[in-house]
């Protein structure tokens, strides 16, 4: 049993990165690397419940610790990928602290909560018993996704809800909702700092996507320590262009 939780609350620096392809053979490709982690983008990305299901069972299989990026905050979504067995969910586009509240509880089993299938994967097909499999479900892992101005300004209130385990800063959505024109724009660098502050006065893990991995340095001397950076996309391309370079020495 891997430790991700328990690594993220200690503040250890994870570095995962994004699954676009629903294809359980990506995910076990990816599995084999020495990334911490895997998160499958069912926001942005063309998972269905089969593919989504095929890949989380991929990752169990390797040892692989694997989150969701929901398609929205919805209850159904949440409770889809964690059925599934995913080791936890990265929620986008939490703008209060009532919302955050509203996505604690949908993860996690309780009155008003994640509604409870002993035939699951993660429940072992009815193999394991209720008080044992909602011990094990009290181990997964709540990520709020900041990417709206109003979520910036209720930053405080939203990093102390309790179940938070990382609020994860997206950098991109923020820019666009700023009207900046780069993730450099100091309006958005100003939110991502104050963020990343309010993780570390409400003792909860910051975590960011970056489009330059080498600036994870940067940010983790601001606290962050969850970096989510590329993808299966991304690592394509970047490959058929490094050959091509090798090969021809002209860009692909």
């Amino acid at each position: 049993m891997h430790d991700l939780k328990a690594r993220l609350a200690r503040g250890e620096r994870i570095v995962g990165t994004w699954v676009k392809t629903p294809s359980q053979i990506v995910v076990e490709v990816l599995a084999m690397t020495g990334l911490d982690c895997l998160c499958l983008d069912a926001e942005h990305a063309p998972f269905d419940r089969l593919t989504l299901d095929a890949c989380l069972f991929t990752a169990r299989a390797a040892g692989k610790p694997v989150l969701v990026r929901t398609p929205s905050a919805a209850p159904e979504h949440i409770l889809n990928a964690l059925d599934c067995g995913a080791d936890g969910v990265v929620i986008p586009h939490i703008r209060s602290a009532e919302d955050a509240r509203t996505a604690v509880r949908a993860s996690h089993y309780g009155h008003g909560g994640r509604g409870y299938a002993g035939s699951s994967r993660a429940a072992g097909y009815t193999t394991r018993a209720m008080a044992d499999h909602r011990a094990r479900s009290a181990n997964t892992i709540v990520i709020l996704q900041i990417e709206d101005p109003e979520a910036v300004e209720a930053i405080d209130e939203i990093a102390a809800v309790e179940g938070v385990d990382a609020l994860f800063i997206g950098r991109v959505d923020l820019t666009v909702a700023l009207g900046a024109d780069s993730q450099d724009d100091p309006r958005v660098l100003a939110a991502v700092e104050r963020v990343c502050r309010a993780g570390r006065e409400h003792g909860r893990t910051t975590g960011m996507f970056l489009a330059r991995a080498a600036d994870a340095e940067t940010w983790a001397a601001h606290g962050a320590s969850l970096f989510l950076l590329g993808s299966d996309h991304g690592f394509l391309l970047s490959g058929a262009a490094a050959l091509m370079r090798e090969a021809v020495g002209s860009p692909a």
